[in-house]
């Protein structure tokens, strides 16, 4: 498949923590990632929170400029932050928020929301506004008529509906949804997640699908990339990380997966908090975490390469192929 955007050694870098008398702390968000993202896939990317999801999927739409490193969006790099080029990409690239309320404005109606990204961009007036708007509403699962009602008027779920036909309205080829479930009750999550697998298959929709909901994300994705603290320590297809977890801290995140039937006494139990990223552990960040580490952890940063057939980033992989043989 064709590559439509491509991350290469992304970093972004901001200061925190200063003041008169201190020195502000530099905090790496996210450190050298790389990442291709093949059109009319779904990628999800999950790790806990901190660990620089969202910056990452705000870095590849071109929402914030790399520290570090660039975007490309089919073979070219992203046009710089709020120029003309930038304005006009919007139309190919959006993003579906985690807070669907905080994302509406609630002055506003639904169906005046929805058109209003048409409108800025020229693309519809008058009958043919009001027709869009329409589709776009039984598109998500919306009756026309609920397009007079304003944000506080509508459920959760209803909310994140119109969230999403807002991203759709200028027929979009990229999506980044972050966390759009997440604050959702479970069955509502299993009617968003299946409108966006309906989507991506009748719109041939890229996204990248950001998420600490492993269940979701095992169910709705072709590829998945795990992050820790601002690195990809793991990618590969679903079906295969969720089966055979490579990385230790992969292991750990699906180990926590309840399955029917089935008890956690396999779970792994992570031991500790996650580092602070201004005082990143030195070698591996998961190594005093991680209880395959040996001294040659702390000494120098795994790589992310193929081993086995999978994208890991992790020092003793032959060692724990052979454990889990």
């Amino acid at each position: 498949m064709t590559v439509l955007l491509q991350a290469k050694r992304l970093v972004q870098q901001y200061e925190t923590g200063g003041g008169l008398f201190r020195t502000a702390a530099k905090v790496r968000a996210v450190d050298g990632i790389d990442l291709q993202i093949r059109a009319g896939e779904i990628l999800g990317i999950v790790g806990e929170s901190g660990s620089g999801k969202s910056t990452l999927g705000r870095m590849l739409l071109g929402l914030e400029s790399p520290h570090e490193g660039e975007v490309l969006w089919k073979g070219a790099a992203l046009p710089k932050l709020r120029s003309p080029e930038w304005r006009a990409l919007r139309r190919e690239m959006q993003l579906i928020f985690q807070d669907p309320l905080a994302a509406l404005d609630r002055r506003m109606t639904i169906k005046d929301q929805i058109a209003e990204p048409l409108q800025i961009h020229g693309l519809a007036s008058g009958a043919a506004l009001e027709a869009r708007v329409a589709e776009l509403m039984r598109k998500v699962g919306l009756r026309p008529d609920q397009g007079a009602r304003y944000p506080h008027e509508l459920s959760g779920g209803q909310r994140q509906r119109v969230v999403i036909a807002r991203a759709l309205a200028m027929s979009p080829k990229f999506l980044v949804c972050d966390e759009p479930v997440s604050a959702l009750d479970v069955s509502i999550q299993a009617q968003v997640v299946n409108l966006l697998r309906d989507l991506q298959a009748s719109e041939g929709l890229t996204m990248v699908f950001i998420s600490h909901d492993l269940k979701v994300v095992r169910n709705l994705c072709d590829r998945v990339a795990v992050m820790y603290l601002g690195r990809v320590v793991e990618e590969g297809p679903a079906d295969e990380v969720f089966a055979d977890p490579r990385h230790p801290y992969t292991q750990a995140l699906v180990s926590s997966v309840p399955r029917a039937g089935v008890g956690l006494s396999d779970r792994i139990l992570l031991q500790g908090e996650p580092p602070n990223p201004a005082a990143r552990p030195k070698g591996c960040a998961f190594h005093p975490r991680c209880a395959m580490a040996e001294s040659l952890c702390s000494g120098a940063v795994p790589e992310l390469a193929r081993h086995r057939g999978r994208m890991t980033a992790c020092l003793r992989q032959q060692a724990i192929a052979r454990a889990a043989a």
